[in-house]
């Protein structure tokens, strides 16, 4: 089993990602989050993965341990409201995660986290990565728009990049 999981990762890499989204899609989701971003305060990052490295493999760790260590390496988490959100996607193993910092999943239910999962998982088995992560990126900009409205005339600083992040 290990070894079969080993085979599948390290079969992709990052030109299977930017193949599953090309520049276009990859310019249309960051104006989609750049979009967003003006209607509250909180920060959305995507990441899009091919494989899992080696050193998760080996340790056969998940892909939710790889999201929680993007989400700090992408600087997700320090945000002023403590109010940014993940979305990861895995395409080794169709694997889909978003983590949400405490600012924002202390107000949203798992249950609210699963269904949202579910609707990106149908685009994603049909193979529209783009039209799954752009239904994403909108149910997130709701709950953010909802718990972290923008005050009439404030601006949101932008922390964080808007760019998807392909590995």
């Amino acid at each position: 089993m290990k070894l079969a999981r080993l085979f599948k990762h390290r079969w992709l890499d990052e030109a299977d990602a930017r193949r599953a989204l090309g520049p276009e899609a990859l310019a249309r989701l960051q104006a989609r989050v750049a979009a967003s971003e003006a209607r509250h305060s909180g920060e959305i990052r995507l990441s899009v993965e091919a494989g899992l490295p080696w050193s998760y493999l080996w340790n056969d760790l998940s892909a939710r341990d790889r999201a929680v260590t993007l989400f700090g390496k992408l600087r997700v988490w320090d945000t002023e409201h403590n109010n940014g959100v993940l979305i990861y996607l895995l395409l080794a193993e169709h694997a889909i995660e978003i983590v949400a910092d405490r600012g924002l999943a202390r107000r949203v239910p798992q249950a609210q986290w699963d269904q949202l999962i579910a609707g990106m998982r149908e685009a994603f088995r049909a193979g529209r990565f783009e039209d799954g992560l752009a239904q994403a990126i909108d149910a997130v900009d709701g709950l953010l728009a909802q718990h972290f409205p923008l005050a009439p005339g404030q601006a949101n600083p932008n922390e964080l990049s808007d760019s998807p992040d392909l590995r």
